[in-house]
Order: C-alpha cells, then sequence, then structure tokens
C-alpha cells in the first residue's frame, strides 16, 4: 500500500519536475493560445489578434471624431469672424487696458466641457492663474467665473474659495448672442467688480491658437480712467445726445461691451477647441495606424515561428521513425 500510495504521489508531481514539452509548442492555428516553455518568452496569436482588433475600433472612433470636429468647426468659425465685428468698436471707443491697476479683479476663463482636445483647457487655467497671481495682493481681491467643466475641474483644486459662478454644458446647444447675453447679464448682476479679464484661446487656424486676455472696465472705472487721461481720455470729446446722463450711458455701454466681448470669447475658443480636436484625432489615427503596423508584423512573426517549429517536429520524428 505504501508503494501504491508513493506512485500516486508521484503521478501528482510529474508535470512539475518534468514538463512535458511536446504540450508546450503547440500549433498557431489552433484557437487556445501557446504555452512557452519553461524560461522562455512568447506571444500568442490569439492575443495579437484582439489587440489588433481593439486597434482597427480605435482608429475608425478617432476618424470619425475627427471629421465630426471639422464639420463643426466650419459652422462656428462663420460666427467667429462675424462676431469680431462687435467688440472692436468698443476697443476703439473705450480702449482695451490690460494693466490698468484695479482692487476687484473677476478672471473669466472660458473652457470646454469635453476633453481629446489637447492642452487648450490647460493654456486658459494657466494664464487664468498667471493673471490672478500677477493681479494679488494685500489690498486686492480676485474670484473667478468659470466657464466650462474643465477649466472647474482644474480651479477647483487649489482655489475653490475663489470661485463665484460655475457654468457648463454651455455649448450643449448651437452658440448665439441671445444665450451668451443671459449669462453675462448674470454675471454682472451677482458679482461685484472694477474689472472683468476674460481669458479666452484666439483662433488663427487648425493648428495654432494664442491664449487672450481681453479687459472690460466698470463704468466708475471708466470714467476714473478718462480723468486721468491715457487710452481714454479722448471720451470727453464725444457729444452725448438725449436725456441721458454720462454715467448711464457708461452702464449701458459697459454691459452691452461686456456681451459683446463674451459672445467673442465663447465662439473663438469653440472654434479652437474644434481645431484642437481635429489635430489630436489625427495624431490619434496615425498613432493608430503605426501600432497595427507594429501589431501585423508581430503577429506574422510569431505565426511563422510556429509553423517553423511544427515542421521540424514533424521532420525530426519522421527521421526518428525512419533511422
Amino acid at each position: 500500500m505504501a508503494m501504491a500510495a508513493l506512485k500516486r504521489e508521484g503521478k501528482r508531481f510529474a508535470p512539475l519536475i518534468a514538463p512535458n514539452r511536446i504540450n508546450t509548442l503547440r500549433s498557431s492555428l489552433a484557437p487556445s493560445e501557446e504555452q512557452a516553455p519553461f524560461g522562455l518568452r512568447t506571444i500568442s496569436t490569439q492575443v495579437v489578434r484582439n489587440r489588433m482588433k481593439s486597434v482597427k475600433s480605435i482608429q475608425k472612433i478617432t476618424k470619425a471624431m475627427k471629421m465630426v470636429a471639422a464639420s463643426k468647426l466650419r459652422a462656428i468659425q462663420v460666427k467667429a469672424e462675424n462676431s469680431r465685428g462687435l467688440w472692436q468698436p468698443f476697443t476703439a471707443l473705450l480702449g482695451d487696458t490690460p494693466s490698468v491697476d484695479v482692487k476687484k479683479n473677476v478672471i473669466v476663463t472660458i473652457s470646454s466641457d469635453k476633453g481629446l482636445c489637447g492642452g487648450i483647457n490647460s493654456t486658459s487655467v494657466k494664464t487664468s492663474k498667471a493673471m490672478h497671481k500677477l493681479n494679488s495682493g494685500p489690498d486686492k481681491e480676485n474670484k473667478y467665473v468659470v466657464l466650462g467643466e474643465k477649466a472647474k475641474v482644474q480651479l477647483i483644486r487649489d482655489s475653490r474659495k475663489d470661485i463665484e459662478i460655475s457654468i457648463t454644458e454651455l455649448q450643449k446647444y448651437p452658440l448665439n448672442y441671445t444665450q451668451v447675453s443671459v449669462l453675462a447679464d448674470d454675471v454682472l448682476k451677482n458679482v461685484e467688480f472694477d474689472a472683468l479679464r476674460i481669458v479666452f484661446n484666439k483662433f488663427h487656424s487648425v493648428v495654432s491658437f494664442m491664449p487672450t486676455i481681453a479687459t472690460v472696465l466698470s463704468p466708475e472705472m471708466v470714467e476714473r480712467e478718462a480723468e486721468a487721461g491715457g487710452m481714454l481720455g479722448n471720451l470727453d470729446s464725444y457729444e452725448i445726445e438725449g436725456g441721458e446722463t454720462k454715467s448711464e450711458i457708461l452702464q449701458n455701454l459697459g454691459e452691452f461691451q461686456f456681451s459683446c466681448v463674451m459672445f467673442n470669447a465663447v465662439l473663438e475658443n469653440a472654434c479652437s477647441e474644434q481645431g484642437a480636436r481635429m489635430s489630436a484625432m489625427d495624431s490619434s489615427s496615425r498613432n493608430a495606424g503605426e501600432m497595427l503596423d507594429r501589431l501585423t508584423l508581430s503577429y506574422n512573426r510569431t505565426r511563422q515561428a510556429s509553423i517553423t517549429t511544427e515542421l521540424i517536429e514533424i521532420i525530426s520524428g519522421a527521421s526518428a521513425l525512419t533511422g
């Protein structure tokens, strides 16, 4: 009985002591995965085929996203070019003074709600943080108004207490002036400011955009700058018609200027977003193609190595039988 038990134990541990090398070299044509001899590295053809299938699916998705971004870009670009004529007269009349020193700064950061568009959102956040740091001081107050989910996620990490208003899903529907003017009116009613710093990405081309800061002063600051001379010193040279006072006119001009600048900034940033997404998806499609070429080469090499190994085994076995 002891000998029978010893034989049974020997059968149990035999595969661990002396593995069968014939079973470790299976055909690559079989559906099961290959097993390599102990100490050697190999790759299963089935794993490579699954990886190739995944890469092909990703490549189809990135190409489709590139086409969608191109169609959206053409539609938004026309609106953005037309909107540039809205804020340019205000710049000629009231000027754009980014270096003006005020106590209450409100930084309006415009970003996108979706990702996969390169570093466009990180650029806006970095510019906003640099503006916040530049205008910080013991007697100064800096607040954020955030448009877009991506900027909100980044700014909320270290500037949660400075965020006054956060607006997301702005581009869920086609952008129009009425929609943006309502948002601008909401900002003007709920935030106290001396200067509004609007941070956005100005669209140049599909592969180029520039971080831009547009400054809108409050009516009180406009009067102060006009009295002090400088760029707004010639504001008193204009004649005021009607029964409205100068303060009322500046109030109306300031509100209309902010809504126009906001409308243009949102469209410019949307164009930059779609252009950056086109570039990112184009790069992803090319990378997927290169990865697919490497996987195809690896698959062919593995398959040929398996076939060669099987042929060597067959020839060796036939030679052994005949010899």
